[in-house]
């Protein structure tokens, strides 16, 4: 039931809404200049053209996609942040050995800490973003503050449970919200993408439009590689006076020209027009067009068959010159009907190497929305805890599409039910390959009268870890190819604030009361384990690399991937335990920055690795 507005008309807009029913395309959003507030507003001079018959002179015309908001979204992209993403073995699945990352929390944010890990190593990135219908909700961004605001409050404050507002069409801000939250974020995607690396995007008609214009700004229109339509309905919507919808777009964007869309295997489907009537020793074969498709003079002229009978030319010309079909019908790739009244093309199966793709996928090819509500049914008790998933098949098909293979990385940063990480354990057990995937999902609240909280889900993200849980093990349980290495865990790591206190970003601040506090810059309640996570980013070493902790001389240590970094955060840290780290030859090697038992030791740890292990970076925190 809609509620009283409670207020009086706002007259100005009425007006506006009236113009816009006849001339919608004379009415914009705009920041009212006294309030700060977006508006609906009338671009006055199309206004002006749409009731002239001449042209109306008025600002200089540019081809361009712009709304209020988005030179602070590009600001919002490139703004630094002091967050940390903290380690959650609990929640995690083979916490120790898995390759495979589940990070949760805001997407942007998440974007930015996996950015020195993850710079231009992702194969495929795939998104099904809010699809700013009316009903749902968009990440609310502070474009308000400068980089230097936004990073103090990122390092102390978090509010991942209150990201989300609500988006209604009445909110004069519609389509410019919408576009502030996936501009940065798209920014971002496009930084972690390989050369070669791929982006698809799902979509409907609500901001489809938008989205590949923005896409073109981010990816380049010369790197759109095509729009797929997806019948992801088959049963007709019983609507008046509307079309029943049964489609959305996915956007395919090449990160650059590097990348070129892989062809699908062929199946007995593909291959059942094709036989081998005559036992032509290439095997089996289908008839191929023999005409051209221009109007060619110069390929033009009669064909003498064996018994001397003419076959005069296609309207055209043929395909090819008068050697070369000579030479083809020499050795048998052309042949003569029985008649001898045409000719026929051999096109071999043998020469073919897979099927090339096309831009309309069909329910009964790559699954519907019912196929996909019946897969997660079947994973959870025949409940649907999840309202929207997307079907594995479709996944499955765009994962074979980018060309992923072997140890290669697939990114989803909208993961909601975490579809993605399911059909990557498929095609993996299917095929053999042995991909690793990265989901980020907000811990956006489950609405209370959805199936996931009366299953005891109180968050969309424990939903996608619970998924990845059950699918993993379903897919072992089945046949499995022997070249998967069986990777079903994920490492789950949450967005948080930094580990490190604020005077440790504001060293200029310092009151007398402070120093003493400085001693230990580090927040009370973070673990060795947090530490070791906040080094790992700010290094950039991958976040998915085994760890080992051992105790050595009674202080804790981490060996990640044995050599790639060695860290430890206890204090009382002595030469004698310096010298026995700097033997393991580390590449890299961390310590507390108040961890040593003296001064003393403080100053030789440099000179101590110099000796022992010159080519060790060494830092302390």
């Amino acid at each position: 039931m809609d509620k009283l507005k409670m207020h009086s008309p706002d007259l100005s807009q009425d007006n506006i809404a009236k113009i816009r029913e006849l001339f919608p395309g004379c009415v914009t959003e705009a920041r009212d200049e006294a309030t700060r507030k977006i508006r609906l507003a009338v671009d006055f001079d199309q206004l002006r053209q749409e009731l002239s018959d001449s042209i109306v002179e008025g600002p200089q015309e540019r081809y361009r996609l712009d709304w209020p908001g988005k030179r602070e979204a590009l600001a919002l992209a490139n703004a630094p942040i002091a967050k940390a993403l903290r380690p959650e073995p609990s929640e995690s699945l083979e916490f120790e050995t898995t390759r495979n990352l589940f990070v949760e929390g805001d997407n942007l944010d998440a974007l930015k800490l996996l950015m020195e890990t993850y710079l231009g190593k992702v194969k495929l990135i795939y998104i099904d973003p809010p699809y700013n219908t009316g009903n749902d909700f968009i990440y609310k961004d502070d474009f308000s503050e400068s980089a230097e605001d936004f990073l103090q409050r990122s390092s102390q404050k978090d509010k991942s449970l209150n990201r989300l507002i609500a988006n209604t069409e009445s909110n004069g801000r519609f389509h410019s919200n919408w576009l502030s939250m996936i501009y940065p974020r798209l920014k971002l995607a496009k930084n972690l993408l390989r050369d070669d690396g791929v982006i698809f995007i799902s979509i409907d008609d609500n901001e489809q439009e938008n989205l590949k214009k923005v896409c073109d700004e981010i990816f380049g229109h010369q790197n759109h590689r095509g729009t797929i339509v997806w019948q992801h309905s088959v049963q007709p919507k019983g609507y008046s006076g509307k079309f029943s919808v049964h489609h959305n777009y996915i956007f395919c964007y090449a990160k650059s020209d590097s990348y070129a869309i892989s062809n699908l295997p062929r199946t007995d489907e593909h291959n059942k027009n094709y036989s081998n009537p005559d036992n032509d020793p290439n095997g089996p074969w289908r008839p191929g067009d023999v005409r051209n498709a221009l109007y060619r003079p110069n390929l033009i002229y009669s064909i003498t068959t064996p018994s001397g009978k003419a076959i005069p030319a296609p309207e055209k010309g043929w395909r090819w010159s008068k050697e070369t079909l000579e030479e083809k019908i020499s050795t048998g790739e052309i042949i003569f009907s029985k008649d001898e009244s045409r000719i026929i093309r051999k096109i071999y199966l043998n020469t073919l190497e897979g099927r090339t793709p096309e831009t309309l996928l069909l329910a009964k090819e790559v699954g519907s929305t019912r196929d996909a509500a019946n897969e997660i049914k079947s994973l959870f008790n025949d409940k649907q805890p999840f309202d929207t998933p997307k079907p594995t098949k479709l996944l499955e098909h765009l994962l074979r599409l980018s060309g992923a293979t072997k140890n290669d990385i697939v990114l989803d940063f909208f993961a909601g039910s975490a579809t993605t990480a399911h059909s990557t354990f498929k095609i993996n057990s299917e095929e053999g390959k042995n991909l690793k995937f990265i989901m980020i999902q907000l811990p956006e609240l489950c609405d209370t009268a959805s199936e996931g909280f009366k299953a005891g889900y109180e968050k969309i993200s424990e939903i996608s870890k619970e998924r990845i849980r059950r699918a993993g093990k379903k897919i072992l349980e089945g046949d499995c190819h022997p070249d998967w290495n069986r990777d079903v865990g994920f490492r789950v790591l949450k967005v948080d604030t930094s580990n490190m206190k604020d005077i440790y970003y504001r060293p200029d601040e310092l009151s007398q009361g402070d120093l003493l506090e400085a001693v230990d810059n580090v927040k009370p309640d973070r673990t060795p384990e947090d530490l070791l996570f906040q080094v790992l980013v700010d290094w950039g070493v991958d976040l998915t690399l085994p760890i080992r902790r051992e105790t050595l001389q009674g202080k804790t240590v981490f060996f990640v991937d044995d050599n790639a970094l060695v860290a430890c955060f206890d204090t009382g840290i002595t030469e004698e335990l310096v010298k026995e780290l700097a033997r393991h030859e580390p590449l890299r090697v961390v310590f507390r920055d108040n961890g040593f038992v003296s001064d003393a030791v403080k100053i030789n740890v440099e000179q101590i690795f110099r000796q022992l292990s010159p080519s060790t970076e060494v830092r302390a925190l």
